[in-house]
């Protein structure tokens, strides 16, 4: 890969460069701050996973920062807690096939939004301007479902194609 250190070496004001822009694009996406920050230093991580300390050392956030944000990591099922093995230390984990993971979810909540939607429709009457708003609102629901649907199976052939671990 093009400008990687030899060696496995890592350049650490890199990495926290990465983390800490990467972490602002979530949050001016919609990602409470501090679960950005854990979520991006995770993915930085090349285990894909840290204790509290070790994220809290990496961060230079408080133990209290830490726990806030892996539970609202948890809570997305963006990360999961697992015991260290022989230890009391919980390891925090990105889950596999993360981004998968986070639009089949999507995908679910396009489903519930869209049947709300057309409740809404038959309350207000497809006739009337919200009405037809409305309708117009879930058909985009429903289209983006199905063109979802279909991206991830095209993805899950394409990701076979890859020179990927």
């Amino acid at each position: 890969m093009a400008g990687a250190r030899s060696g496995g070496m890592r350049d650490g004001e890199a990495v926290s460069r990465f983390v800490e822009r990467f972490a602002a694009q979530l949050t001016e996406a919609g990602m409470q701050r501090m679960a950005a920050r854990v979520f991006a230093q995770l993915l930085a991580s090349d285990s894909g996973s840290m204790t509290s300390a070790e994220l809290s050392e990496a961060l230079r956030i408080s133990p209290a920062a830490v726990s806030g944000a892996v539970q609202y990591l948890s809570q997305v099922n963006m990360v999961s807690r697992e015991r260290e093995p022989g230890s009391r230390r919980d390891r925090y984990v990105l889950h596999n096939e993360l981004w998968y993971e986070t639009f089949t979810r999507r995908d679910q909540v396009l489903t519930l939004w869209e049947k709300t939607l057309r409740e809404g429709v038959a309350g207000l009457g497809a006739d009337t301007p919200a009405g037809a708003r409305i309708a117009e609102t879930a058909a985009f629901f429903e289209f983006l479902q199905q063109e979802l649907l279909g991206l991830m199976d095209r993805w899950r052939s394409h990701r076979a194609t890859l020179d990927l671990p």
